[in-house]
């Protein structure tokens, strides 16, 4: 499937978006709670969004790799973020195993494809971050060490589907960009 100017645009505005905030806020955030929730949240919402805008396969991956470029442009010391490209790709292909139609239904479907997406996503990007790119001193700490890391991305990553969602009915309701 190829993408068109629209797909474009909507791949480049949610990729600029998570960087950006990934850049500004996210190492605030972190140096304060120590906690890696903050990324998730906002690139699955991003996922979610731009999923729902083109309906295509490979969007979401796109707009993780466009994202990491970037971020890695703004914040050379960033390469965990790498573990965010890969998450954008699973969520890609889960959200396309069962078919948009299904995966993006107003129903309790539609919220249970996007949470497990969400889930599973930020799951695969806790246990690549915390076993190549985090210190073991700092996820070891007696609670689980790249379990328990992974477990905190992935509450991240469910937040961030409830903001998709969130956004996603927000539109539909105002018919802007009607999926």
């Amino acid at each position: 499937m190829r993408f068109n100017v629209k797909d474009l645009a909507a791949i480049s505005l949610c990729a600029a978006l998570w960087a950006i905030l990934n850049v500004m806020i996210g190492p605030a955030f972190w140096n304060m709670t120590h906690l890696p929730i903050l990324c998730d949240m906002i690139g699955i919402s991003l996922l979610a969004l731009v999923t729902w805008w083109t309906r295509k396969l490979g969007a979401a991956s796109l707009t993780g790799m466009v994202a990491t470029v970037l971020n890695l442009a703004l914040s050379p010391s960033s390469i965990h973020f790498l573990g965010f490209t890969v998450a954008s790709i699973v969520f890609d292909v889960t959200m396309r195993l069962p078919g948009y139609k299904m995966s993006l239904d107003k129903g309790i479907k539609g919220v249970s494809f996007i949470l497990a997406a969400s889930l599973l996503s930020t799951l695969v990007a806790g246990v690549i971050i915390g076993t190549f790119f985090m210190a073991p001193a700092i996820i070891s700490g007696g609670y689980g060490g790249v379990v328990f890391f992974a477990i905190l991305h992935g509450v991240g990553g469910l937040v961030g589907g409830i903001l998709g969602i969130v956004f996603i009915r927000g539109l539909e309701s105002r018919h802007v960009f009607p999926g």
